[in-house]
């Protein structure tokens, strides 16, 4: 069996992520370290690190890639980036979670979220374990708009939320 998760992103509820959950560490950190994040503008990870940066959060690259991504230093890895390390947002396949969490477990973390599409359930279970918080398959920035009122510039088609009419 594997890890993956092979439904609709977004379309899973993990036991425990509950929207008190989500609106509460959306509520209590503001440094987000993004691994992943790209330096294209047109990726989903670049427009919702812009938006989330436009609502106060700070942001921190994570990309071996760039040396900079949004006019911040981007940094090879977790452990290059300034501590301390609140939220941990992964923007990269599901084979990928395992070392990112182990590093920011060691790095004392305080949130794993894992993007739309993106499920591992033994990270998942090592996070919860080690006491951190997590959010598994759900977009930081679609969850932000949805509790703070910002659903109008979502501006993403994943087919989680929708205006279209379904059919009767």
């Amino acid at each position: 069996m594997s890890d993956y998760c092979s439904a609709k992103p977004g379309s899973q509820q993990f036991p425990g992520q509950t929207s008190e959950l989500i609106r509460g560490i959306l509520r209590r950190y503001t440094r987000v370290a993004m691994v992943g994040l790209s330096g294209n503008s047109n990726r989903p990870s670049y427009f919702a690190a812009t938006y989330l940066k436009d609502y106060g959060y700070e942001i921190t690259p994570v990309n071996p890639a760039y040396d900079e991504i949004m006019g911040r230093k981007s940094y090879p890895t977790l452990e290059m980036a300034p501590a301390p390390l609140e939220i941990v947002d992964i923007f990269r396949k599901p084979e990928e979670v395992p070392a990112i969490v182990d590093e920011a477990i060691r790095l004392g973390a305080r949130v794993i979220w894992m993007q739309l599409g993106v499920v591992h359930m033994e990270s998942r279970e090592k996070a919860l374990a080690a006491g951190l918080e997590v959010v598994m398959d759900r977009c930081m920035k679609i969850e932000h708009a949805r509790y703070h009122g910002g659903m109008n510039v979502t501006g993403l088609r994943t087919g989680v939320i929708s205006a279209k009419r379904g059919r009767l």
